[in-house]
């Protein structure tokens, strides 16, 4: 143990687990916890320490490392496809020995189900509608009592859509694949990648952030506007749009799924408590970003 920086643990170093890697490199250790080789030798190049377990099976032997400068550990890895619980999680809980000072765990705004256009907050009771938001109510729980026995402070990001660089729907747009029409289509909430890895920064570094916030730029718009301003942002026509029996037929299941699902989710918590300062809350600003990288 070299003592010189404080030591975190980044578990599922993808689209936001890498530049949240490359926003702390300068001061802290950094290691990043990856599934596969391939992925371990991408980051490797990039200059990150990695380290190889995959959590779907996990080998006799496998462990992470004892480090008692452990400032954080931040779990970004997502559930498995299926099953009522995170198995990925407890697994990964049961490797993670010398618990660390603060525990953030990236969960989704879903667990909330639908709130039929009204507004949410961290006090609203969870009522999730899939198996996949049911992981993540599980996974919540999971790390509450792992980090109540351990003493060990945790944070809960709540995290609606997540757009930015390579992450806005362009080739649904270039394919005319249809959206809902307007009066069918419900209210989501969106987080910018910046922004997503400003909470997760905040939630270590901030001694006093403790529980669950909603992690997202205030703006509550539906899929089907949200669709329209990148089709008009990028210079591309606005999708063709069918209605909410037409979509009940075509669209896939997952897709269903965030439609039969409508909120506003406020940010008051994650703005005045973690203190975190939006750089894009200006959804438009945000895109325009995300076009121009």
């Amino acid at each position: 143990m070299s003592g010189a920086r404080p030591y975190i643990l980044i578990a599922g170093c993808g689209y936001v687990g890498q530049r949240l890697a490359d926003r702390l490199r300068e001061r802290y250790e950094i290691t990043a916890l990856v599934r596969s080789n391939d992925k371990a030798a991408a980051l490797e190049r990039q200059g990150l320490k990695t380290l190889v377990i995959d959590l779907d099976r996990v080998r006799a032997g496998a462990s992470l490392p004892q480090r008692l400068d452990q400032e954080a550990i931040v779990y970004l890895a997502p559930p498995p496809a299926a099953g009522e619980s995170d198995l990925r999680l407890d697994r990964f809980l049961h490797l993670a020995i010398v618990p660390p000072k603060a525990f953030v765990y990236m969960s989704t705004t879903g667990v909330y189900g639908d709130a039929g256009g009204e507004l949410v907050d961290e006090s609203t009771p969870v009522m999730p509608l899939t198996e996949r938001a049911r992981r993540r109510v599980s996974a919540e729980e999971m790390t509450r009592v792992w980090c109540h026995e351990r003493r060990v402070r945790r944070v809960v990001l709540r995290v609606p859509g997540i757009y930015g660089p390579e992450r806005l729907p362009l080739e649904r747009l270039r394919k005319s694949e249809p959206v809902v029409r307007p009066e069918d289509a419900g209210i989501s909430n969106r987080i910018h990648v910046d922004d997503l890895v400003t909470a997760c920064e905040a939630a270590i570094e901030n001694k006093e952030a403790r529980g669950v916030y909603n992690v997202t730029d205030g703006n509550s718009i539906s899929s089907t506007t949200f669709m329209d301003m990148v089709a008009d942002l990028a210079g591309l026509p606005r999708p063709p749009r069918v209605s909410m029996e037409e979509a009940q037929l075509t669209f896939s299941p997952e897709r269903l799924s965030f439609l039969n699902e409508s909120r506003r989710v406020g940010n008051d918590r994650m703005l005045k408590h973690l203190g975190v300062k939006l750089r894009y809350a200006d959804l438009t600003a945000g895109v325009r970003a995300s076009l121009k990288s």
